[in-house]
């Protein structure tokens, strides 16, 4: 039976002369208007447990994200490029370039895990506009018949509408509250909530399987009930088949981010967060249960689905060779 690849891709750049000071990003990759483009050696990658969604392996196009997510949990993983994990993050986004290619050898020999698209970086960011590598990605997981879901807050999804329709994909489009001071705050560089959920609806009419990732909540920012409420009747007037909640996680390199931000703008929250989160950076089980119960009863009352996709039957694409 094959089994999934266990491997890393964005940690494969060599250690070089310690001499030369700069990000060993900007040694080993190259830069071109604007991006840095360093050539992926394995594109499917574990999705760290503590990031909260369904599937439990991913492949992203982009490393860094100008949607500037204060809490973006993928944040670490600039870190590996020598930048940091705050503006660097934001700003300093790394292509791969040569995805397609090292997906179709992937999937060649892949066991048909479901799969995410865009955890590392929106895959569908301003980048993709310039290098267009999702519809290649996009074919080469249809005809492998391998499920996938696609995660984007950005309107660029419609042009590949077709293709994901045609492929059998999913799109979680995220759209955590709809409180347009807080998106500006935390959510800078995103369209706002309004155009996410024009984007759902959209993605509806045109065919596509698509659902909300309903995060991630914000505790004492955007969690209380009325917010909650408006959200969840906004989502349910797009057309959305299903709701799935994330309450916000806060991973190391993410928390130091994010309480910077949070120590400026809401000094008073700063040590109920620190009780709130244990060192992994999961919320406490007893409140992570109240705000995604209460937005199960939300959901229901308006005939959506909450929670995860059910789990997607997979059969490996080459059968296990008879041993005897």
């Amino acid at each position: 039976m094959r089994v999934p690849l266990d491997r890393v891709g964005w940690d494969a750049l060599p250690l070089v002369d310690a001499a030369d000071e700069r990000p060993l990003i900007e040694r080993r990759a190259v830069l071109r208007g604007g991006f840095y483009e360093a050539q992926a050696r394995t594109m499917i990658e574990r999705v760290p447990q503590v990031a909260g969604i369904a599937q439990r392996w991913a492949i992203s196009p982009y490393r860094g994200c100008a949607n500037a997510c204060r809490g973006c949990g993928a944040r670490a993983g600039h870190r590996k490029f020598g930048l940091d994990a705050g503006r660097d993050f934001d700003t300093r986004i790394v292509v791969r370039p040569n995805a397609v290619e090292r997906l179709r050898a992937e999937l060649a020999r892949w066991s048909g895990e479901p799969l995410a698209v865009g955890v590392s970086g929106d895959c569908y960011q301003p980048a993709e506009q310039t290098y267009h590598l999702m519809p290649g990605l996009i074919a080469a997981l249809g005809e492998s018949a391998v499920p996938f879901t696609v995660y984007t807050k950005s309107p660029l999804v419609l042009r590949d509408a077709a293709l994901l329709a045609q492929a059998g994909a999913q799109v979680a489009v995220s759209i955590a509250f709809v409180d347009e001071r807080i998106r500006r705050a935390v959510e800078p560089g995103a369209v706002g909530a309004q155009a996410r959920l024009e984007l759902v609806a959209a993605l509806v009419e045109a065919g596509v399987d698509c659902r909300v990732l309903m995060a991630p909540v914000l505790p004492l920012l955007s969690d209380a009930a009325d917010q909650l409420a408006a959200t969840v009747r906004r989502i349910a007037a797009t057309g959305a088949g299903a709701v799935e909640p994330v309450v916000l996680r806060l991973p190391p390199a993410t928390r130091a981010w994010y309480l910077e931000w949070l120590a400026q703008a809401h000094p008073h929250l700063v040590e109920r967060y620190e009780e709130l989160y244990d060192r992994a950076g999961l919320p406490a089980e007893g409140y992570e249960r109240r705000i995604t119960g209460q937005i199960a009863q939300l959901c229901q009352s308006y005939g959506l689905h909450a929670g995860p996709p059910a789990p997607t039957p997979h059969e490996p694409r080459y059968p296990q060779l008879a041993l005897v």
